[in-house]
Order: structure tokens, then C-alpha cells, then sequence
């Protein structure tokens, strides 16, 4: 049955358990414990069986059997080579449990043969797999009867997560295609094979393109280096919810226009309503469109580009405890956007340095704010309301206190933003300075070199190299009239702040 089992568009992603699970299933398995059945639909048309229902506990006892939890052979050529650190680690992590206590597929097939030599434990496992056996149910009908009792199932026990939802059912959509994509830089399942080569192509270059731009370097558990990545980890439960929300934001796109039965609204230039809905993508054209979108809008905050602002990931995206917030991210997106649409860049450049000082000595303002309103978007807009109070007060010559005051009084949405204090320090739980990543991410800020233009900080993967004097003035190609600077900086403002002649 295995070279004939698939599992459906519409199934959720199987890689959200953790190493204990898949061991702890593998181990209830083999021990004859009771086992929810597997449900299961066999198409009339290709003749291949989908798992309807329990793809994590099959995909748990298929990795036993092949001796691979995401890191070997079958894997690598999946993800045409592309594995991320985090899946290794886990990989590793499940063959260690699993090795330590049942064991593997290979050594039970081998204790039958070598009984006499065998522990008596791990004999009777391995007996016990000669007898014991997955239940299966079968839904019949077509394809249509198949997802709908998918959806019906998987509502019940263990609910689907709402964005997860939304992309199975928008799985045809560009942006659902899209974040499918960004997500494992263009390998695993291609939801995008229907595609004619050229635009499968694209859709995979673009893919990895923005993947090692916001997922590279890989995030441990920890950090350990002034050299992280943009967007957190790229192997988490909730990097998929952020990237969807990205390729959304950037392309301006509302739930209504994708969700089945509902309309969105959109002003015409006559300021007549019309329908807008999207549509599913059957050529890739849509879908390309939206990921070159979010590539040239990840582009502006990351990367060597000349447009690129290259903003410290430390000082905008790691919370005071060194974690990676999403919907910090998100902002920065959105503020950068802005700034761009109301031609603001030269305006934060000069005043760069003394906005993202304030971000640091306050960085504790973005921890209240997510957790006054909650993760990913739902912080978007008052994240982004303080950085335009910020900017607008530093424009207008504010001080400290009165910045805060503005934030604490001015702002839509409301801001609960508070200064803590040594007291707050000394006994609050959520802004200790005691965690190793506080410390590492508080060494990273103090050590990061400063572009010489903005004397804001660096970031080792967006910085270019700057005659200090132009070559057309005489400036050579000397080490020593070299200068590391924002990609921004250097091919924009520093351009914009010479005098005409």
C-alpha cells in the first residue's frame, strides 16, 4: 500500500509533532494499545489512496520503519537537499527515544531471527509486531465526499488552527500557493506541480530567494550571535501563520476576498463598489505575482540590495527576552511600506540612530503592546502607530519623556506602553534580565558596528562597502577609504545629501 498512499492537498502539514509523540506512538504501537483508525479514501481515477484522517500517527510509524524522521534519504530528496537545522535536531532527537527504548524497525525485524541472543524485552516488542496491525475505515464517494469529511473530522477531537484552515481551504489561491512555497524555500509537496515548467521554476527560485533572505541563518534555541535571522525560525508552528500573513499584507488582501461566500468591497477610481474576489490561480501568473511582491517587500528591510534599509534584527524583531516576535516583523513591513508610499526614508534616515535608540533602551514597549493585543496581526497597528508617533516626535525635536507622554495619551489604537523600572526589574517575571538570550541579545546591540552614515546599527548580512570618497573625487579602491554601510545609505541617501552642482 505505501507507494500508492498520498496524502491530500487539503491535509494539514505532518510535522507538528514533537519527538516524544511520534516515539510515544511508536511505542503504543507496538505495545497494542488502542490506536484511533486510520481514514483513508482511494481515488476511482488514479487508483491511489489518500489519508483522510491520521497522517501524523501514519507518517510516525512510516518514519520508524525507514529509519527516517525527516533527515535521510526519502527526505532529502523531497526537499531536493534542503533541510533545515531545526528538522535535523528533531530528526536526531526522535532516533534517540525511539533507540533508547523500543527500538528500531531493522533491530526487530533482525531479534526474530536471533531469538536466543535477544533481550526478552525487545523480543516481545518484536513479536508483538508480527500480530499487531492499524485499523482502517474507508470513505466512499468522490473526491467532494472526501473533503468534506475531512473538514468534519478534524473540527471535532483536535481542531484545525484558523490559519491553517484558511489555507487548506484557499489551497488553489496564489496566496495560499505562495506561503506554501516561502515556507520550505520551494521543495516539499509542490501544491504548485500543476503549473507548466517555466512558472514551477520561478515560483522555486522566488522561494528560496526569500527564504534565505528572512529564514537564514538557521535560529537555534538560543542565541549565540549577532547574526540572526530577520524572521525567526523557519521550522516553527508559527512561521507558516507569518508567512501567509505577510504574503497577504503585502499584497493587500483581505479574508473576504478568499474565503468561500464572502465578497470584499473595493473602491473604484469612480467611487463605485466592485466585487474583488480571488480567484483560484490555475496558470501560476497570480501566484508568481504575489511572491515577487513579497520579495521586493522583504527586500527593503533585509538583505544587500540598494534599496534596502537593513534593519538590525536585534533591534527591531527580538523582544527584551530575545524572542522572535511575528508580528514585529509584520510592522516593520508595514512601516517601511509607509514610508516609502509617503516618501519618508530620507526623513527616518537622518533620524534613524535616535529611533532605534529609543527602541532599545524601551524594548519592553514591544512586549506590552503583544501582550495587550496578541500575536501577528493583531498587533500590526499599534506596533506600527508607535513607530509614526516615534518618528513624528522625533521630527518635531521630543525628548524622552515627552515621546512617552505621546505614546501613552496620542495614540490610535491605545498604546499601554509603561517604563519599567529597577523595581519592576527586581520582581516582574516577563522582563528579566537573567535569560541567556536577554544577555546574548543585549551583548549583540552593544557590539554591533554602526554605519558611519546614519550611526545606526549594522546587520552582518545587509551592509555594502562605501568609498568614503567617491572614486569621480579622486577616492581610491584603497582598504583604507572603505567604510561598511545600510545598502540604503549608501546608494540613496548619502547620493541625496550631496550638493548639486
Amino acid at each position: 500500500m505505501y507507494n500508492v498512499l498520498r496524502k491530500p492537498d487539503f491535509q494539514r502539514e505532518t510535522a507538528n509533532w514533537t519527538p516524544d509523540k511520534v516515539a510515544a506512538l511508536v511505542r503504543s504501537f507496538l505495545e497494542g494499545d488502542l490506536i484511533p483508525a486510520i481514514i483513508l479514501w482511494r481515488s476511482p481515477k488514479s487508483g491511489n489512496i489518500f489519508v483522510i484522517d491520521g497522517a501524523h500517527r501514519l507518517s510516525a510509524l512510516i518514519a520508524w520503519v525507514h529509519d527516517d524522521y525527516g533527515d535521510k534519504h526519502r527526505s532529502l530528496r523531497f526537499f531536493d537537499g534542503i533541510i533545515p537545522e531545526e528538522q535535523k535536531k528533531a530528526a536526531t532527537m526522535t532516533r534517540d527515544l525511539i533507540g533508547g527504548t523500543v527500538g528500531t524497525f531493522a533491530e526487530l525485524k533482525l531479534a526474530l531471527r536471533n531469538a536466543d541472543t535477544t533481550p526478552r524485552d525487545r523480543l516481545r516488542l518484536a513479536r508483538n509486531l508480527s500480530a499487531f496491525a492499524l485499523q482502517l475505515q474507508w470513505v466512499n464517494g468522490e473526491a467532494e465526499k472526501a473533503e468534506s469529511s475531512f473538514f468534519r473530522i478534524n473540527q471535532q477531537a483536535t481542531p484545525i488552527d484558523p490559519t491553517e484552515l484558511d489555507m487548506i481551504k484557499a489551497r488553489r489561491k496564489p496566496n495560499a500557493l505562495a506561503a506554501r512555497a516561502f515556507i520550505r524555500a520551494g521543495t516539499g509537496h509542490k501544491y504548485w506541480s500543476s503549473f507548466n515548467n517555466d512558472a514551477q521554476v520561478e515560483i522555486e527560485g522566488l522561494a528560496k530567494d526569500v527564504y534565505d533572505l528572512i529564514f537564514k541563518p538557521t535560529l537555534d534555541l538560543s542565541i549565540r550571535s549577532a547574526d540572526l535571522p530577520v524572521a525567526g525560525k523557519g521550522y516553527s508552528s508559527d512561521s507558516l501563520k507569518m508567512v501567509f500573513e505577510l504574503v497577504n499584507f503585502v499584497n493587500r488582501l483581505q479574508p473576504e476576498m478568499w474565503r468561500d461566500g464572502s465578497v470584499a468591497k473595493k473602491r473604484s477610481a469612480g467611487d463605485r463598489e466592485q466585487d474583488r474576489t480571488l480567484s483560484d490561480d490555475l496558470e501560476g501568473v497570480t501566484t508568481i505575482s504575489f511572491m515577487r511582491s513579497v520579495k521586493r517587500a522583504a527586500g527593503k528591510i533585509a538583505g544587500n540590495s540598494p534599496d534596502s534599509l537593513g534593519l538590525h534584527p536585534a533591534v527591531y524583531f527580538y523582544s527584551a527576552t530575545g524572542r522572535f516576535q511575528p508580528a514585529a516583523f509584520l510592522a516593520a513591513v508595514a512601516f517601511t511600506q509607509e514610508l516609502i508610499e509617503k516618501r519618508q526614508l530620507m526623513k527616518f534616515t537622518a533620524l534613524r540612530m535616535q529611533f532605534e535608540e529609543f527602541l532599545i533602551k524601551h524594548k519592553n514597549f514591544l512586549n506590552q503592546i503583544v501582550q495587550a493585543y496578541g500575536s501577528l496581526q493583531r498587533s500590526v497597528p499599534s506596533i506600527l502607530e508607535f513607530y509614526r508617533i516615534l518618528l513624528d516626535s522625533l521630527v518635531d525635536e521630543k525628548g524622552e519623556v515627552e515621546i512617552i507622554a505621546r505614546l501613552q495619551k496620542n495614540s490610535t489604537p491605545r498604546l499601554p506602553v509603561k517604563v519599567i523600572t529597577e523595581e519592576d526589574r527586581k520582581h516582574g517575571r516577563n522582563f528579566s534580565s537573567d535569560t541567556k538570550n536577554a544577555v546574548a541579545l543585549k551583548a549583540t546591540l552593544e557590539n554591533s558596528p554602526k554605519c558611519p552614515i546614519c550611526q545606526a546599527r549594522l546587520h552582518l548580512r545587509s551592509m555594502t562597502v562605501d568609498h568614503k570618497i567617491r572614486k569621480e573625487d579622486g577616492g581610491t579602491n584603497d582598504s583604507r577609504n572603505a567604510q561598511l554601510t545600510h545598502p540604503y545609505c549608501n546608494s540613496g541617501y548619502k547620493e541625496s545629501r550631496r550638493p548639486s552642482r
